[in-house]
């Protein structure tokens, strides 16, 4: 090998293993951007002529099955939203349904006799020494209290007195329903307070009647009463429900 190319090998090795100058290093950067943005403009042209080179019958078929799959599930959408209300609503009827029947059938065993009753109003005690207030007499100090509101009646805590409660005489006893009461009597009953105590005190009413019989009749407001006596079941014999 001659000097002269001894000299030019010696110059190629040194500059493939020498320190890369700054400017090297900068180039190879932008170069290596170039690159990759080469590369990303070649996928999204592909991409683009994947429908570029669509024909317009085909694009307008796409966004037509568009359009209708979207319709489709706006009408799912308004169908199960629908459905849903319904069931709502539904299920809000039944509940309050639930609730109006259960509050019946709690005002009409009351009405009935069949359960106990609590809340306000007066205990009426007749006094009768001489036996001389009939059943008559009593049945009038019901009907008053019943024509002033009274919603449940007991008398002498052992009968119930209800539509189908009848009231006899026995001698100089008195029988409510076939029970016999004995005196003084003592008729407890539910409602406005002050409403029932001026029904049983009104002049020429009750009271009256039974002091010109002898007795007499007093009357206590009492904010809570207890009724527990009940009425005995009874089916109609003739009655039954209309159709």
């Amino acid at each position: 090998m001659s000097d002269q190319q001894q000299s030019g090998a010696q110059r190629l090795l040194a500059a493939a293993f020498a320190r890369p100058a700054r400017g090297q290093v900068v180039a190879a950067v932008l170069l290596a951007i170039l690159g990759f943005a080469t590369v990303v403009q070649a996928r999204t042209n592909s991409e683009d002529d994947s429908y570029a080179g669509a024909r317009r019958g085909d694009l307008v078929q796409l966004l037509d099955s568009l359009d209708a799959a979207s319709g489709r599930l706006d009408q799912q959408l308004a169908e199960l939203t629908e459905t849903r209300q319904r069931l709502l609503t539904t299920n809000r009827r039944a509940q309050v349904a639930e609730t109006e029947a259960q509050r019946d059938a709690d005002n009409l065993a009351i009405l009935n006799g069949t359960v106990g009753a609590t809340g306000p109003g007066v205990v009426v005690t007749i006094e009768d020494i001489d036996n001389a207030v009939s059943s008559s007499t009593l049945l009038n100090a019901v009907e008053e209290l019943r024509d002033a509101g009274a919603e449940a009646i007991q008398i002498n805590g052992v009968s119930r007195v209800v539509a189908q409660s009848y009231f006899v005489d026995d001698g100089n006893k008195v029988r409510v329903d076939g029970r016999e009461l004995t005196r003084p009597f003592v008729i407890e009953a539910i409602g406005s307070a002050t409403t029932l105590r001026e029904a049983m005190i009104f002049r020429g009413g009750l009271a009256d009647q039974v002091e010109a019989l002898g007795g007499s009749v007093s009357v206590a407001v009492r904010n809570s009463i207890d009724i527990t006596s009940l009425a005995e079941s009874r089916e109609p014999e003739y009655a039954q429900p209309s159709t």
